[in-house]
């Protein structure tokens, strides 16, 4: 109609910048991201870490109560109930606390000789399904059921069927605090293995033997030596 026309003009795009740069930037909007999980995951890495290397010198002290209990009870016929389940109270801390240790130093019993010569994308499907189907399961029941097992115990301060023996409760809180440490450090096993499959991260076991080569090195050392 003889009169212009004026629209207003697109900002233009800089040069390497796309779209899909600009909604991946900053990680998943709206959820954590990938970097986010792996900080919390190095959180508990370093946390069950640290609780699994000082509970572990626990070992010593309950071998030092066995062998002085066993002592009294040899040379002067004495013994007592509360040493010996003193013993076995170490032995569960030592067990259920340094548990999460174990698994984050990939040390727990697996089929090694199966496992082995599988390739390396199928063995880090069956971590992921294995510790979000069945690990991760387990420790929440345990914890739900461990949780009121304690309650009741510590409630009545439940003490020993045993003459002279420790108080229950205490023993029993070993469950729900044991498997709570298991749990969260399945979810980091969970979100180290998922970096690992998608190349966020280097595999942190790549490089270490197996349970099984370690065990066929041994063996091969001692009959070289005889």
């Amino acid at each position: 109609n003889g009169e212009a026309s004026f629209m207003p003009a697109r900002p233009a795009k800089r040069p390497g910048v796309t779209d899909a740069d600009k909604t991946g930037r900053g990680g998943n909007r709206g959820g954590l991201s990938v970097q986010s999980l792996l900080k919390l995951s190095r959180g508990i890495d370093a946390l069950n870490t640290w609780i699994g290397k000082n509970l572990a010198w626990l070992i010593v002290v309950a071998v030092l109560v066995s062998s002085v209990n066993a002592t009294v009870r040899k040379v002067f016929d004495e013994s007592s109930n509360s040493w010996l389940e003193l013993q076995w109270v170490l032995f569960s801390i030592v067990f259920l606390l340094c548990a999460p240790w174990t698994l984050l130093s990939n040390e727990h019993i697996r089929i090694d000789i199966v496992n082995s010569f599988w390739p390396k994308k199928v063995r880090d499907t069956i971590d992921v399904i294995g510790h979000a189907f069945f690990l991760i399961p387990l420790a929440i029941v345990m914890i739900v059921t461990g949780v009121p097992f304690f309650l009741r115990s510590y409630e009545i301060n439940e003490q020993s069927g045993n003459a002279g023996g420790l108080p229950q409760w205490p023993a029993k809180s070993l469950i729900m605090i044991g498997f709570t440490l298991l749990l969260i450090q399945g979810i980091s096993e969970l979100i180290k293995r998922i970096a690992v499959m998608r190349g966020v991260i280097p595999d942190p076991h790549e490089t270490q033997p197996s349970s099984l080569e370690s065990e066929v090195s041994n063996l091969v050392d001692v009959m070289k030596k005889d």
